[in-house]
């Protein structure tokens, strides 16, 4: 008699421990969204390469071209780092990519949140940094130069050159005279395709990322005030992303 019942209660005792869970009961509610995972960088990943290639897998690129991999990946580590220690508030990411020809758009705004690129377009580097390329950098004052690595978004004013953007340097060294330099965002109408052609290259500031007329009201109201703002070449070590790739 018990080896006729006792096939049945193996079957009840698996129905058991494979049923399905009720759909009816509540999520845990310190899981995290997508968002978040995202923004913070707690990904369950086995590595931070992992974690970034999630992201960059993630970014919607409908409208824009993506930027390189090894640039964002710079970016976004860093932006994990300053994150973490407070140095920034938004979860905007901007990066400009000066391995890049001056004659392409090599800026990017990112919404690390959605996964959006909100903005791609055409940024100057200083006229003693390079002609077309970018290849020449410094912190100090009266160099004309572009500094790289990373800064914090600041407060906008209104400038010779109209609305503009104050950018803190983070990296000691490197960029943290930016704003004693006066190196900000602003508006320039050297910025554009029609300089590009009759100059066979983008204009050039005095060590400012200055952007498109028409694109800069839009961009520094985005990104102002206390977002990720990185400056790429593959020539240096960051203080707070990875090593940059050459």
């Amino acid at each position: 008699m018990i080896y006729k019942i006792f096939p049945a209660v193996l079957f009840l005792l698996f129905s058991f421990s494979t049923s399905k869970p009720n759909s009816s009961e509540p999520k845990n509610s310190k899981s995290a969204t997508h968002a978040e995972v995202i923004t913070s960088g707690k990904l369950m990943a086995s590595s931070i390469d992992t974690k970034v290639e999630m992201v960059y897998s993630s970014l919607h690129s409908d409208k824009f071209a993506l930027p390189k991999l090894e640039s964002f990946a710079v970016a976004l580590k860093g932006y994990y780092s300053l994150k973490e220690k407070g140095l920034i508030k938004k979860d905007i990411l901007t990066l400009v990519d000066f391995s890049l020809s001056s004659n392409t758009k090599r800026l990017w705004v990112i919404d690390l949140t959605t996964g959006n690129v909100l903005f791609h377009s055409l940024v100057a580097h200083g006229r003693n940094t390079g002609e077309e390329f970018a290849n020449n950098f410094s912190n100090a004052a009266e160099s004309f130069k572009s500094s790289l690595g990373f800064y914090a978004t600041g407060e906008i004013y209104n400038g010779k050159h109209g609305t503009s953007l104050r950018l803190d340097g983070l990296e000691k060294g490197v960029n943290d005279n930016a704003r004693a330099r006066g190196v900000v965002m602003h508006a320039a109408d050297y910025v554009s395709n029609s300089f590009i052609k009759n100059n066979h290259r983008l204009g050039r500031s005095q060590g400012c990322p200055a952007v498109p007329t028409e694109l800069s009201k839009e961009i520094i109201s985005v990104i102002k005030d206390k977002s990720c703002f990185f400056i790429y070449h593959p020539s240096r070590v960051s203080n707070f992303g990875a090593k940059s790739i050459s």
